[in-house]
């Protein structure tokens, strides 16, 4: 009976000391030395990834990770998608990562303002997206950060954002002010991408989508600055002073050269920019010119405008720049 004791108390220390070291291999300090992603394809089963998990030197081994998951883990089952697994993560907290499903977050962002040019350089620098990208339309765009995953398309991208657009301008048109410049959405999304141009200034946004609007009733020509270097540049910064030829120059979108919208957007404009030409401010001002403080001084008349460039000439010579 005594050595029947003996033998039980064995067992029982040598099942303890066994438990203990296995609650240590599955719930102590993995063998990650650095953090990695992983990504687990839909339809993938535990099997399959536990051997990706074992490649990517996150587990010692494949086969004892299974036995664990089903002894030790929820049963849940796990879920497609690309996960960060920081180094040293134990392997019962892997599970619980991969049956979560709190994939990583990837995000491309369009600033407001962006031409469709540098949406595409974007998206084709963006990592983690496959395939050939596309020139988008210019104002097709609706400027965001986009999450994604890895393995997205360039174009599935592209598509996304085109059907943003779409769903805001319908969305804002419909909440349109009576008595607006403009007639159509795409006339509000040309007029936009002026607006968008002219102000970095939140707070400005209205008053210069007034003075344009203003301008359109009037029949007066828009005299935008940046309808003339969208058709030089596409949109990309012009990096110089704006020459006398292409002020003077007839193409669909100097507007300085015609009455009337350009032939169609010269950016991919904001929320705040459609906004604005939607819901001008009550103004009568036709002209605007820089105050210097990187904001724009308003006027209702020719001559209250001229005053205000020559105090803009004035800073400008106060700092050198002419």
């Amino acid at each position: 009976m005594r050595k029947l004791g003996c033998l039980g108390l064995l067992l029982a220390l040598a099942a303890i000391v066994t438990a203990f070291v296995g609650l240590q291999f599955w719930g102590g300090p993995g063998t990650l030395k650095h953090n990695i992603t992983i990504q687990i394809a839909p339809g993938t089963s535990l099997a399959t990834a536990s051997e990706q998990l074992e490649k990517a030197g996150a587990i010692r081994s494949a086969n004892q990770f299974r036995l664990f998951a089903r002894v030790l883990g929820s049963g849940a089952p796990i879920k497609a998608g690309e996960y960060r697994l920081p180094a040293h993560l134990s392997q019962a907290d892997i599970l619980k990562v991969l049956q979560g499903g709190k994939t990583l977050q990837r995000f491309v962002t369009i600033p407001e303002g962006w031409p469709s040019v540098m949406v595409k350089d974007a998206l084709d620098k963006t990592q983690g997206l496959e395939g050939p990208s596309i020139m988008p339309v210019e104002g097709t765009i609706l400027p965001d950060s986009y999450s994604f995953q890895r393995g997205n398309t360039r174009l599935f991208m592209i598509k996304r954002m085109q059907r943003a657009m779409v769903r805001y301008l319908a969305s804002a048109w419909e909440k349109r002010k009576p008595g607006i410049a403009v007639s159509t959405p795409r006339e509000a999304l040309i007029l936009a991408s002026i607006v968008e141009k002219e102000t970095g200034k939140p707070s400005e946004r209205r008053m210069v989508a007034a003075v344009y609007s203003n301008r359109l009733k009037r029949g007066m020509m828009l005299q935008a600055d940046p309808t003339i270097i969208y058709p030089i540049t596409k949109g990309r910064p012009l990096g110089r002073r704006i020459l006398a030829s292409e002020v003077h120059a007839v193409n669909d979108y100097n507007t300085y050269a015609m009455t009337g919208l350009p032939a169609g957007p010269i950016c991919n404009p904001g929320r705040a920019s459609i906004d604005a030409v939607l819901d001008p401010a009550q103004s009568n001002a036709l002209y605007f010119v820089a105050d210097g403080t990187g904001g724009h001084v308003f006027a209702d008349t020719l001559d209250q405008h001229n005053a205000n460039v020559q105090k803009w000439y004035a800073i400008r010579r106060s700092r050198g720049e002419m």
